[in-house]
């Protein structure tokens, strides 16, 4: 009965929650390493939509990124997307929105 409970609590969570997480995040003996960590909060202000753009420019053009996790810290109704860039780039922009009359907190994390 337990173990139904979590999973169910588990399923309720992914549906709800608006994290994203692309490419490789996690570091395998070396492979990926975290080169960027921001955390991004907006507050809600009645009627409106919070948005928020974050831009990563990797400082040398040979590095490309793997992996790009955005996960959503309040599990929330924002949006976030990548708009450009990216896995395999060397720049990823990032928007954040949030739903009318909410606001959004956010943690983005780019892997090398």
């Amino acid at each position: 009965m337990l173990l139904k409970s979590i999973i169910l609590l588990t399923i309720i969570n992914a549906i709800y929650c608006k994290s994203v997480i692309v490419g490789q995040v996690y570091d395998y003996n070396g492979i990926v390493r975290k080169v960027y960590e921001k955390t991004v909060e907006a507050g809600s202000i009645p009627l409106l939509k919070r948005e928020e753009e974050v831009h990563f420019d990797y400082p040398t053009g040979d590095q490309k990124i793997k992996g790009i996790a955005i996960k959503d810290l309040e599990n929330g109704l924002a949006e976030p997307s990548i708009t450009r860039g990216g896995i395999g780039f060397s720049f990823a922009d990032i928007k954040l929105k949030s739903e009318r009359g909410s606001g959004f907190k956010f943690v983005i994390e780019i892997y090398a």
